[in-house]
């Protein structure tokens, strides 16, 4: 019979001498230990004194018993277990060659290509190059962002390493956890006009795949796709059988075997064997309900159905099988597919292989002739000339050249082609003819040759034919006839041939074996002259071995076979080289995995010798046929094929879970099919089917494979379905073997899902498979019901997943601790352990992100499952609390280190709907409460005593007169305190100081930036940063919140307030101490502070308001208090230049008509301009006032950066001197002005007006009515001057004045 131990796994074939030696070993083993046995007997009473010594040679041989008993047991077993396998394939044959009750499923999900562990880190360094930037991929921060998170995050974690482990993750799966990931962060993105979020997404997508894709060659991938997509379609019978081959382990010869001998391909056969299987199962039932051997089955009362239901399937199979058409016997495959050459694993789309017709082997030979000499020729004299031509059958004819009888020799060669495997090369020799009349020359002799490209390429004698009274009868010529073989010929000779199919006669034909295409071989024979061959076999599909001589085939000596379903064809020649490399040409032909070893030389024999011993398991010596007869022979009815099926289901599930898909357990469509036909055909129960199917999957599962719960959860429903009477398939009797059977997957089923959900994070990493963990809490809530049809109460349910989920939340942050390796060291620095802190706040915050965005698919299947989710997440903050608040109680007191491990916290709970104001974000609010509040109570402290000190010690010196860089600018600092005060943690950078760099950036003048002084923008500095630090601070409970942000307002509005009068009393002691001659310049201290004042009514919009119904109050009270001072400032200083101007004006006033002085001084300046030049009077009182209001003006409006204020000064400046000088002349109405008060009047109204005019100052205020009074009084004093004194005022006018000269 056919030898079991002889198959491997893999396909791989074993020397049959092998086979048989390891048989007979363990017999001759044995009869070792039976003489080992005798002689250690023998020992014993020849030397009892020495017991020790016989004790332990006894000990060694009962150990060495035992192990050969054990491999004794272990060979048997393995034979056992390799002749159920065979016996299950015959089944599964019988179901592929002639279906008649499933299809193969056309529905069925497709399935991706698994992504192993060399494709895993080959994609991570991808993506490592993209961002290294050795790429040629252009990208934008955005996306160079994206792809650094989904590199870190998800391509490095450990939870993908053990997905790609399991076997259930595939290119798409990382294709949609990035897109999810890019999905969020572009809805973030602010709009853009003109580009689309859409078009972005599908642009990263791009980007992504050529960063997965890498520099693979396109060409692979391309063919790499091709496989994936048809491995999972339609298949035929071939591919079938080479799937199940490989499933069960059975060698393709083996298969042949059992092929031929169940008669596969004949139709008649596989129907009738159908038939009668049929009729076996209507006897066994009549026979169970005589002998009344019923299964065991939880209800008596099921006996009589049981009967029922087997009489119903044998029926159903009837009619199905009634209604195939008897001509074609089964359903045909409609898609025809063939065994790729690239790997027998994989399946390739195309024909099944157009069966090859004669004109499709084309051979095409070179011949060279080379003629050398003739001898022997005596019918011609010596003198006269002959030659030879030359053909090949078909062809030209070629001739030698001219030569003596005397000496015929030529050494001439002649090149043909033909496409005749066995052509006819004639070559004949003739001499001219003399007579006149003779129309041709006579032929001598001639040759005619048949040669083949194995035949001599050296010069050889050929006996010519020639006439019957030519006196040339020993006429021979010497010529070289060599056949060169074309490429595409493998081998050629002569063989003796019978087939099936064809050469059906056993007789001597010329084979060529011809390469058609680079996989398509045949075997050709060919006649003589014949270009076509006369018969072919296409090699494909055939094996080909060694075998004996076959009695009664008469011709041969040696012979060998090739085998295929629903043919063999013998074959034999005449000696032992030949037929060797005949099988080595026909075994690379085949391409079979089982390698043709040559019988033993000694025990070879012709035909008419004795029986040779097997060379191979292909030839079929009596046992072999014996074997094979017990196999296809065995009645299906009498079988167990609930076990059988069990062994079948579980090896098709081990090489579907082992294949290159990450099917998930879903079985293929042709596994599908072949399952289902054999379940309907044998009598296979549904129940039992889907329980051994659980069974395999749970195993799978519980070895960390990733299996899809909606398999499971189909599986299970079917069972319990069946199980409570609900007749899925039609039984409706339950065998106590199937409820026993039942209720133990059901306990392991729970246990099983009880674990994946605990720990969801691991056995469904990034929500995948897609769908799985609400898959899995459904069949949970669907294995919790105790019967078909009463639901399980929602708070059973949900009590269950909530204790899981406080199982995961340990678990998942004990994994945490462990990846971020920290340990709990109470010894370790303050410092340290805060740092720990923050880096496990971070990771805590992103398995919480994750676990949101890819685990919250529960709440599609159950409403509570997000309020589960937040107990999750407050239990698992709860262990990371225990370890902050062991933390946070080390640090030194008034440390403000942990201020940003609030922060991060916190900006994460505050915006988490479910974790917003929860049990740990209160408790993080009263940890950090007396923290704030401390804080604010010392930085409230600090500025106070800094506005006290710095004022104090005030220099009033503008801050933009210290600096000329940036780099020397003295940023303000929090004064030193005795207690430790932060320097302000990298929170928010202060609001004046984003002007700074923008302002810095645009080549903005430093200083001009800087308005009041130092002390001044150190408040406002600290008070912005403190406000700002508290904003940041984000406090999530609103009371709290409000309370902070009243405090700090009040708080800035009393420090402005300070500030303010501090200013003003500064300025009034300034003021106070000022000249009042036209020497006064405004100094710069007054300049800074009045730049603090507007410094401070801009800062306090900002620092001083409330967004509730106090901030009138606050804002109010600051800006009337800015405004009075304001106004009384510039009242002040327009008070001193109105006291300079009346001082200029009281000189004036001695020239008065009328006085004595007037009169003196004039008479004086006459006498004196008799002898001398002397300088006009009034014209230094004027300048130096014209040059007063200059300077001070300049100084104005260089120093003071508010120009409405500026403005302001001026207007009120210029209004007052107006008016000054109009009430002056106003009191001297009655009088005439003299000479030198007219000038000095003159020029000073008219520069004070060109001036002002110059700084801004508006028309209508340039031209009041004093100015105009003015005007008209001094134009008509110039006028009377004119009449009296002649060229008395020296060309001052108030008609040119706007011409005059400085």
């Amino acid at each position: 019979m056919l030898d079991p131990s002889s198959s491997e796994d893999t396909g791989g074939e074993s020397d049959p001498e092998v086979v048989e030696e390891a048989a007979r070993k363990p017999a001759s083993l044995s009869g070792k230990r039976a003489n080992s046995s005798r002689a250690g007997g023998q020992q014993r009473e020849s030397a009892a004194p020495g017991g020790a010594a016989a004790k332990g040679a006894r000990d060694g041989a009962d150990a060495g018993e035992d192990e050969e008993r054990k491999e004794r047991e272990r060979i048997q077993r393995e034979e056992e277990e390799r002749k159920t396998k065979l016996q299950i394939y015959v089944f599964v044959l019988r179901c592929i060659a002639y279906p008649f009750n499933a299809k193969q499923p056309t529905d069925m999900a497709r399935r991706q290509q698994k992504v192993n562990k060399q494709q895993l880190q080959a994609v991570k360094e991808r993506f490592l190059a993209f961002l290294n930037g050795e790429t040629q991929i252009v990208a934008d921060e955005a996306f160079c962002n994206a792809v650094r998170s989904y590199y870190e995050g998800f391509l490095k974690s450990e939870r993908v390493s053990r997905m790609v482990q399991s076997g259930g993750c595939s290119a798409n799966d990382f294709r949609e956890v990035f897109k999810k990931n890019i999905e969020r962060r572009i809805r973030s993105l602010p709009e853009i006009d003109g580009l689309s979020k859409e078009t972005v997404l599908s642009s990263w997508i791009a980007k992504y795949d050529a960063i997965y894709r890498g520099e693979e060659d396109m060409r692979r991938q391309t063919q790499r796709a091709h496989l994936s997509a048809v491995s999972e379609l339609i298949l035929s019978k071939e591919q079938l059988y080479e799937m199940f081959q490989q499933i069960l382990g059975i060698r393709k010869f083996e298969h042949q075997l059992l092929y031929n001998a169940c008669q596969l391909d004949n139709v008649d056969e596989q129907a009738a064997q159908i038939r009668r299987e049929l009729d076996g199962r209507l006897q066994l039932a009549e026979k169970i309900a005589r002998e009344k051997k019923y299964p065991k089955f939880i209800s008596a009362d099921m006996e009589a159905l049981y009967m029922e239901e087997l009489r119903s399937s044998v029926n159903l199979l009837m009619a199905n099988l009634e209604s195939l058409p008897v001509s074609k016997g089964g359903p045909d495959f409609k898609q025809k597919l063939k065994r790729s050459p690239l790997n027998n694993s994989f399946l390739d789309i195309g024909d099944e292989g157009d069966i090859l017709s004669k004109s499709d082997v084309v051979l095409s030979f070179t011949l060279e002739i080379v003629i050398v000499e003739v001898q022997g020729l005596k019918s011609v004299a010596p003198n006269r000339i002959v030659y030879c031509t030359m053909e090949v059958e078909g062809g030209e004819k070629l001739q030698t050249d001219q030569a003596e009888a005397a000496r015929p020799q030529w050494e001439t060669q002649g090149d043909f082609t033909t496409t005749h495997p066995l052509p006819s090369v004639k070559v004949k020799l003739f001499t001219e003819s003399t007579g006149v009349l003779a129309l041709d020359d006579k032929e001598l002799g001639r040759v005619v040759l048949n040669p083949t490209t194995n035949g001599p390429k050296q010069a050889e004698f050929h006996r010519m034919v020639v006439a019957k009274n030519s006196q040339d009868t020993e006429l021979k010529i010497k010529l070289a006839v060599r056949m060169d073989k074309p490429p595409n010929m493998k081998h050629s000779g002569y063989l003796y041939t019978l087939g099936q199919r064809v050469w059906k006669r056993w007789k001597k034909r010329y084979f060529v074996l011809v390469q058609v295409s680079q996989y398509t071989f045949a075997m050709c024979s060919y006649r003589e002259k014949k270009a076509e061959p006369q018969e072919l076999m296409q090699l494909e599909g055939y094996t080909v071995d060694y075998c004996d001589p076959q009695p009664g085939l008469q011709g041969g000596r040696v012979f060998f076979n090739a085998v295929k379903e629903g043919d063999l064809v013998m074959f034999a020649c005449d000696d032992e080289p030949d037929r060797v490399l005949w099988v080595q040409a026909m075994y690379r032909a085949t391409g079979q995995s089982y390698k043709p070893v040559p019988p033993l030389q000694n025990k070879t024999t012709n035909c008419r010798g004795g029986i040779q011993k097997p060379a191979s398991p292909i030839s079929l010596d009596p046992s072999q046929r014996q074997g094979v007869e017990e196999l296809i022979s065995a009645a299906p009815c009498r079988l167990d094929h609930a076990a059988l099926f069990s062994i079948l289901q579980k090896h098709t599930l081990q090489h579907r879970m082992n294949d290159s898909f990450s099917c998930l357990g879903w079985f293929s469509p042709g596994q599908v099919f072949v399952l289902d036909e054999y379940c309907a055909r044998y009598g296979v129960r549904g129940c039992h089917r889907h329980l051994s199917y659980l069974k395999g999957l749970m195993d799978y599962s519980e070895n960390n494979a990733l299996v899809d719960p909606t398999l499971l959860h189909y599986s299970y429903a079917f069972c319990v379905s069946h199980v409570h009477g609900n007749r899925p398939d039609g039984m409706g009797t339950v065998t106590a073997e199937e409820k026993e059977q039942f209720e133990a997957i059901r306990s392991r089923l729970m246990a099983l899902l009880d674990n994946q959900i605990t720990h969801f994070r691991y056995c469904f990493p990034f929500g995948r498979p897609d769908g799985a963990l609400k898959a899995t809490l459904s069949l949970q809530e669907r294995v919790l019901m105790k019967d078909i049809t009463t639901p399980v109460p929602p708070v059973d349910m949900k009590n269950l997943v909530q204790r899981c989920l406080e199982k995961a939340a340990r678990i998942n942050y004990s994994q945490l601790m462990e990846y971020a390796q920290i340990k709990e060291d109470s010894q370790a620095a303050p410092e340290k352990r805060l740092e720990d802190m923050m880096r496990l706040g971070e990771l805590c915050i992103d398995v919480l992100q994750q676990n949101d965005e890819h685990h919250s698919e529960g709440r599609e299947a159950f409403s509570w499952w997000p309020e589960l989710m937040a107990e999750h997440a407050e239990s698992f903050l709860s262990l990371y609390r225990a370890d902050m608040d062991g933390a946070l109680q080390v640090q030194p007191v008034d440390s403000w280190d942990s201020f940003p491990l609030f922060q991060l916290l916190n900006n994460f709970l505050r915006t988490d709907p479910h974790l917003c104001n929860g049990t740990f974000h209160k408790h993080l609010q009263d940890l950090f409460v007396p923290l704030v509040v401390r804080y604010i109570d010392l930085m409230e402290s600090s500025i106070a005593q800094s506005i006290h000190r710095g004022f104090e010690q005030e220099t009033w010196q503008s801050v933009k007169s210290l600096t000329n860089n940036l780099a020397n600018v003295p940023l303000p600092k929090v004064p030193s305190l005795p207690l430790t005060l932060p320097q302000m943690p990298s929170f928010s950078a202060p609001a004046w100081m984003g002007p700074l760099c923008e302002n810095t950036l645009q080549g903005i003048n430093l200083p001009d930036i800087f308005n009041g002084s130092a002390t001044s923008e150190d408040l406002f500095w600290k008070l912005d940063a403190l406000q700002m630090f508290v904003l940041d601070l984000h406090w999530p409970e609103p009371e709290f919140a409000k309370h902070l942000e009243q405090r700090l307002k009040l708080m800035a509005s009393d420090m402005m307030e300070a500030c303010v009068k501090r200013t003003k009393s500064a300025f009034d002691a300034k003021m106070q101490k000022a000249s009042k001659s036209t020497d006064f310049r405004v100094p710069l201290s007054v300049c800074t502070m009045f730049n603090v004042l507007m410094d401070a009514k801009k800062q306090c919009s900002k620092l001083c308001v409330l967004d509730t119904g106090q901030e009138q109050q606050y804002h109010s009270k600051i800006d009337v208090l800015i405004d009075e001072s304001f106004k009384e400032m510039i009242s002040s200083l327009i008070s001193k230049f109105a006291g300079v101007l009346d001082g200029a004006l009281s000189k004036l006033s001695r020239y008065d008509e009328g006085t004595f002085f007037s009169s003196f001084l004039s008479f004086t300046v006459k006498a004196a301009a008799k002898y001398v030049e002397v300088p006009k009077p009034g014209m230094d009182l004027a300048d130096t006032y014209i040059t007063f209001i200059r300077q001070n003006q300049d100084i104005l409006r260089d120093r003071v950066n508010d120009e409405v204020y500026v403005e302001d000064v001026f207007d009120q400046w210029y209004t007052g001197s107006m008016k000054a000088v109009c009430v002056w002349l106003t009191d001297r109405l009655d009088l005439q002005l003299h000479t030198y008060q007219l000038k000095t009047l003159i020029k000073i109204v008219k520069k004070t007006y060109r001036d002002f005019r110059l700084q801004g100052v508006l028309d209508g205020t340039l031209n009041n009515k004093s100015y105009e009074t003015v005007y008209n009084r001094l134009t008509v004093e110039e006028a009377t001057a004119a009449v009296k004194a002649g060229d008395g005022l020296q060309g001052i006018s108030m008609r040119d004045s706007d011409e005059e000269d400085d």
